[in-house]
């Protein structure tokens, strides 16, 4: 709300020294926000951080000095906790603020804004009193470039600021050259009541609220960073917004470097929901990674142009091995900054669940001292570790960091893929016969079951649409239109892939082995070289045999047979017709001025799928289709 000259406002509330590094800030905007936020949470001081080293060190010894974070054994790794009820993104009580005027989907929650923004800022009125607001500047994308956006968040805990010098990039100096022309992304958050560990002790009054007519952020009562550091997907959903009135795409995907012949590297893109093989993808040893959650995506000059929103990696550390993923292994085991969150912890040394050594029997977690068979207060049993245990690092920490991370230009963007846990219809790798076809066969079609990302059931099949659906601040319709329209501005599109790591067979079991994804990969890269041929399917084009073959050997050192490809690409057709069946019905039901094209690709494919059951029965070897 606005402060009657915000400028002087500050200038009586800061000490000389937080003022004079603000006001080197010509924007009346910013000062308004910060203002507000001052007037509002109540601050006992406020601690303003540049892009200099003593500012982010500041930042990083308090979040050890206030007990947000433990040192570890390793030099420079640390430990924090989030309470038992905060560990994971809250769908229920993440909101867009809307005007009454106005609708959005009914697959998004929200609520009307002046009742929302009542309810928000009721419950951050004085949330930082005795406390030490800090107010960071970040941007998103690299600086100085088309693709970048400044961002400040106010906040009262360094866990979160500690956070941010990780995963994203320092932008004091762009909000100083930007000036008045900084229209920036905002956030405003604390961690409410909190324990004598440090936690956030109110959940029932946890509150995640975007205001999109505002660009701005508000949250209270949670420390769990996908609901506090506002650049995450709370500034995706802002991102969205903007990137729809511009022309250009904000995805939830990560970008990776991927080498062929003669050393070449072709940068692909890839959408997953949480803990469905998003960052294991992102960082397939020998190949580079220039990002893990978040890209954006430009026509310049008719050329497909990406970045990595971000620079660093919050990711979930559930199943991370030395064996599978040897990179991610080797920076969580070296002295070097880490943050991890809710592994448990024996002394000093991190464990967390499918780490493949013995795990000790008692020691600290999220619980609080724990000891196996520990249970919690509706007496279910809580394990060593949280399943949506997470580490936060930068990028360039990690061996296989690709050069081009901060390149303002971006790299050329060759192939897109989609993929969810879908363990009954689609196989593990196909392509679309275009890109209409691949965006929406695999990205508006994408379904998966819900995770221990996502607070709430586990297990629950659902649509999720490009693996972006729940940070949507537009209809969901005119967000896949944008997706097909942003295809037609190229001669010669990314190709589109659709992948599947979670297809199961008769009797349960998984048919891709954990590492197969680096094969399904490479053999995107070929096509997109035109050095593979592939076998047209029904539901878009397989890989031959003779070229699995020869991958799995190059890139595996693995034997794969005949009976490999028929169990991972026999073509369902009674499930994958079932699947359309409930893509169409969500389109119908979910999405508010679905295109036409959605229906159009669907109808195609049914048609495809009812004539090749006709032909061959309701199990089709790829043996069958690719018969010359």
């Amino acid at each position: 709300m606005a402060v009657e000259n915000a400028k002087e406002f500050l200038q009586e509330k800061l000490d000389k020294d937080n003022f004079s590094k603000l006001s080197a800030i010509a924007n009346d905007k910013l000062y308004q926000f910060i203002a507000d936020a001052v007037e509002l949470t109540k601050p006992a001081k406020v601690f303003v951080s540049t892009d200099k080293p003593e500012d982010i060190e500041y930042t990083r010894k308090q979040s050890v000095a206030t007990g947000e974070e433990k040192p570890l054994k390793i030099k420079g790794h640390t430990i924090h906790f989030d309470g038992m009820e905060d560990q994971g993104r809250d769908r229920e009580v993440t909101k867009y603020l809307v005007p009454q005027n106005e609708t959005l989907s009914k697959a998004l929650n929200q609520i009307e804004r002046e009742q929302g923004l009542k309810e928000v800022r009721g419950l951050l009125a004085g949330a930082m009193q005795g406390r030490i607001m800090v107010v960071r500047f970040m941007t998103l994308g690299p600086n100085n470039s088309e693709f970048s956006i400044p961002c400040v968040e106010c906040t009262d805990s360094f866990y979160v600021s500690h956070s941010m010098n990780l995963l994203y990039r320092l932008g004091y100096e762009e909000f100083k050259r930007l000036g008045a022309k900084a229209k920036f992304f905002a956030t405003l958050h604390s961690c409410g009541k909190m324990s004598d560990r440090m936690v956030s002790v109110e959940s029932d009054k946890k509150r995640i609220y975007i205001d999109y007519t505002t660009d701005s952020v508000y949250a209270v009562n949670t420390q769990y960073g996908g609901n506090t550091i506002g650049l995450k997907k709370l500034a995706l959903r802002l991102t969205i917004r903007k990137a729809d009135r511009e022309g250009w795409l904000a995805e939830h995907m990560f970008l990776a470097g991927i080498y062929g012949k003669g050393g070449r590297k072709t940068y692909l893109a890839g959408a997953f929901p949480s803990a469905c093989g998003k960052t294991s993808t992102a960082m397939l040893p020998g190949e580079t990674i220039l990002g893990d959650d978040i890209a954006y995506f430009r026509n310049v000059d008719g050329k497909c142009k990406a970045v990595n929103a971000e620079f660093g990696i919050f990711g979930i550390i559930q199943n991370v091995t030395e064996k599978d993923d040897p990179a991610i292994w080797d920076m969580l085991t070296k002295p070097g900054e880490v943050i991890f969150s809710n592994v448990l912890i024996k002394d000093g040394k991190p464990y967390w669940l499918g780490m493949g050594i013995d795990i000790p029997a008692d020691g600290e977690n999220y619980s609080g001292q724990w000891t196996k068979g520990k249970k919690d207060a509706k007496g279910n049993e809580i394990p060593c570790a949280h399943k949506n245990a997470r580490y936060a690092v930068a990028l360039d920490a990690l061996k296989n960091c690709d050069p081009e991370l901060d390149n303002p230009k971006g790299v050329d963007l060759a192939g897109i893929m989609y993929g969810g846990r879908d363990a009954k219809s689609y196989v593990p790798c196909q392509q679309g016969f275009n890109w209409e076809h691949g965006i929406v066969a695999y990205g508006a079609s994408l379904e998966t079951e819900t995770t221990f990302a996502t607070i709430g059931k586990e297990g629950v099949p659902e649509i999720n649409l490009m693996s972006i659906q729940d940070f949507v601040a537009i209809s969901l319709g005119k967000y896949v239109k944008n997706n097909l329209d942003f295809g037609k501005k190229f001669k010669n599109p990314p190709l589109v892939f659709g992948v599947n790591y979670f297809l199961r067979d008769q009797d349960g079991k998984f048919v891709n082995g954990v590492r197969d994804k680096h094969v399904w990969v490479k053999w995107m890269e070929l096509r997109i070289h035109g050095e593979a041929d592939a076998v047209a399917a029904p539901t878009g084009l397989i890989p031959k045999f003779e070229d699995l073959k020869k991958l799995f050997k190059e890139v595996l050192k693995k034997d794969y047979t005949q009976a490999n490809y028929v169990n991972q690409f026999t073509i369902r057709v009674k499930e994958n017709l079932d699947k359309i069946d409930r893509v169409e019905k969500f389109h119908r039901e979910h999405v508010a001025e679905a295109p036409a094209e959605v229906f159009k690709v669907l109808a195609a494919q049914k048609k495809r799928l009812e004539e090749a059951g006709k032909k061959y029965g309701d199990f089709i070897s790829p043996f069958d289709l690719d018969k010359k």
